[in-house]
């Protein structure tokens, strides 16, 4: 197998680019890939403040990425493997000009772009390339959770309807594995995995910050009251992925009389189990509706054939 190191190229190091890189970095400074290659980074960045602040932001790990702006078209040209983290209502102005399908011809495209699927990748790649180029990217979707930044993503991997080829299949499971867990989805799910394990985290912050109001109202530093609530958190996640059913654990902690039962009481008398499945769908319905506007894709032969 050939020594020569992985080239991963970064398109857009938003929040959750940067998430991904910062704990990809961690990860591979404590162990190596699984077939003893290195890696070299690239971070392809808007603007000039933008590169600098995520030089600042990669910290110990600067030496180890190459950061750049404005210079899309060589990065993605020298790279093997390319992440979009771009915003999806940036993509297509992106993604289209000239120089870019070709740039990313026959090369591994993971994107993270949440309510853009890899059809529609495809699409405003295709007006900049030519279609065999643009059919010979290998493109996957692949959601993570800001949370890669200290390796506790779980991030939803697209089934793909025209299977990888192995060692790309392998290659984006070795990624996000080093960044927390890998869960596959079928397409038609994606969606709404997406909003529950990104944008409900967001939501599940409200309820938290009300029960750190109450504890510093009842005399708790919001300090202490935090850190007794980061472990139970955690706790909680080891009951669950460990079998426990969200109602099977409320039964069990709830005695009779007790103090559980009552705090359950005041937050179903507020209705909280249906305003956060509300939530859920209504970011669903919304990621649904920001799919950016491409071009029907044309037939070619080959597709015919």
């Amino acid at each position: 197998m050939s020594s020569s190191p992985y080239k991963v190229a970064f398109l857009g190091c938003g929040n959750m680019g940067s998430a991904v890189l910062l704990g990809l970095l961690d990860a591979l400074d404590e162990t190596k890939s699984g077939d003893g290659r290195a890696w070299n980074f690239t971070a392809c960045t808007k603007t000039e403040n933008s590169a600098t602040a995520l030089v600042e932001k990669l910290g110990h790990h600067a030496s180890q990425v190459q950061v750049l702006h404005r210079q899309n078209e060589n990065a993605l040209a020298e790279a093997d493997v390319i992440i979009l983290g771009v915003k999806p209502y940036l993509a297509k102005g992106i993604l289209s000009k000239p120089g870019i399908g070709e740039a990313l011809a026959g090369k591994l495209v993971i994107s993270l772009m949440a309510g853009v699927s890899v059809d529609e990748v495809h699409e405003l790649i295709l007006p900049a390339a030519k279609e065999s180029a643009s059919a010979a990217t290998h493109i996957v979707k692949a959601i993570p959770t800001i949370a890669a930044r200290y390796r506790q993503s779980m991030t939803l991997i697209e089934r793909s309807s025209q299977p990888l080829p192995q060692h790309h299949e392998q290659l984006v499971t070795s990624i996000f594995n080093f960044v927390g867990s890998v869960k596959i989805l079928e397409p038609d799910l994606m969606d709404v995995g997406s909003v529950l394990v990104t944008a409900c985290l967001a939501t599940l912050t409200v309820p938290l910050d009300g029960l750190l109001d109450g504890s510093v109202i009842e005399g708790l530093p919001r300090r202490d009251a935090l850190e007794l609530m980061s472990q139970g958190i955690a706790g909680l996640g080891a009951l669950l992925q460990h079998g426990g059913h969200p109602a099977m654990l409320r039964e069990s902690i709830s005695s009779p009389r007790g103090v559980t039962i009552q705090t359950l009481l005041s937050v179903e008398r507020e209705n909280a189990r249906v305003t956060f499945t509300d939530a859920l769908l209504r970011g669903t319905e919304y990621l649904q509706k920001m799919r950016p506007k491409t071009e029907p894709r044309q037939s070619s032969e080959k597709d015919k054939a």
